[in-house]
């Protein structure tokens, strides 16, 4: 198994930005120019490394390396994006990698790409880039190529080498359990748990009992502040500080199903957004499956424009610097929320309110614009679903 925090360390040591990975201080593919370039990276990486792994570090400065790492990004759907967007699509995880020294709620963004050994291109025209463009790495930029256009093995050797110098071992497995459960999280209830005698899931949060049947009729356990790590990769599997999620696990597998909190006027409950199952195997290897299991509550479409109008009316406040009323300040710390109803039910710019507003809400307020990147979340998956 690769230790992926080891792995972020030799790719960043090895040479600056080359053929097979890049680094970014962030990704951004809610706007569509940062979806563009994503995708451009992504295809030439793609193209110029047919038989190896080529990769991209998120939340690197450039000019000198330092980790400063970026949101922690559980977007299961990236396959899907690049799906959409790609012929010969190659296979695509993101990774979230903690760092000891980041804090809470930020990590090392990993993007991993695997070729399937075809000609990859773009399928249809997207901000500035035509359909069928095919781009190839040009040392650290990705660059179109219109001619001469063959895909090349150059860098299996150099990755092979990599990838085994991040190999995991027993004392690293053993810190990285000890470290979860002592310091990380350690006024948190912690639990661990080895599957088939090689991975070790460590994850810790608040719970909360409910009265529902649970497991051997049993009470249902809910944690929030959820954090979740495959210890063995070093790899961050979930973290939320807004959600609830509830957790099970048997001999093979490990699941968790995210829950998220909406309604309106104080009627409020909680929806069932997400199950993520890791089924691990005999033969040192797991898979991951999520499945979306959301079903979005629909309001009065009059009520829901008196609302949408009511929070674009205060997005419009805040961004002139006027001062609201404590109802109003009220209404914003819900504001997220509600424009994520309103984008549910047809509300076609709401989301772009949000993103639109990101920035304008960060400086107002940091606990609102946590709620406004949950909601984003929440909307990118049902988008590519």
């Amino acid at each position: 198994m690769i230790n992926k925090r080891l792995l972020v360390k030799n790719l960043l040591a090895h040479n600056d930005e080359n053929s097979f990975y890049d680094k970014k201080r962030f990704l951004n593919i809610g706007e569509r120019e940062g979806k563009a370039k994503f995708l451009k990276h992504v295809c030439a990486l793609a193209n110029s490394n047919p038989n190896n792994n080529s990769f991209i570090v998120v939340g690197v400065e450039d000019e000198d390396n330092t980790i400063i790492g970026t949101d922690f990004f559980d977007d299961s759907k990236i396959q899907n994006l690049v799906n959409a967007y790609l012929d010969n699509p190659p296979l695509i995880s993101y990774e979230n990698i903690p760092f000891p020294h980041l804090p809470d709620g930020k990590v090392v963004g990993l993007v991993t790409i695997r070729s399937n050994g075809k000609l990859c291109s773009l399928r249809r025209n997207i901000w500035k880039y035509y359909g069928g463009s095919v781009f190839f790495r040009d040392g650290s930029m990705s660059m179109p190529k219109v001619f001469d256009i063959k895909i090349k093995d150059v860098n299996s050797q150099v990755v092979a080498g990599i990838e085994q110098h991040a190999r995991n071992n027993i004392e690293l497995t053993l810190d990285g359990v000890i470290d979860f459960i002592n310091n990380k999280h350690r006024n948190l209830e912690s639990h661990y748990k080895v599957f088939k005698e090689q991975f070790v899931v460590c994850w810790a949060g608040i719970t909360k009992k409910v009265n529902e049947p649970g497991e051997n009729g049993a009470e249902k356990v809910y944690y929030s502040r959820v954090d979740i790590e495959l210890i063995n990769e070093q790899v961050r599997l979930f973290y939320s500080a807004l959600d609830e999620v509830e957790i099970k696990t048997d001999d093979n597998t490990f699941s968790t199903t995210e829950y998220i909190h909406l309604g309106l006027n104080h009627q409020r409950k909680y929806y069932p957004l997400e199950t993520v199952t890791i089924t691990f195997n005999d033969n040192g290897s797991y898979k991951m499956d999520s499945t979306l299991i959301f079903e979005p509550p629909q309001y009065d479409k009059k009520l829901l424009h008196h609302v949408y109008n009511t929070n674009n009316v205060l997005l419009e406040k805040i961004k002139k610097g006027m001062s609201l009323s404590a109802a109003e300040k009220k209404d914003v710390e819900n504001l997220p929320a509600t424009y994520l109803i309103c984008a549910l039910n047809g509300f076609e710019d709401a989301r772009e309110k949000l993103e639109k507003y990101r920035k304008i809400i960060k400086e107002y307020d940091r606990s609102v614009y946590a709620s406004l990147k949950e909601s984003l979340r929440v909307l990118r998956k049902v988008k590519y679903s």
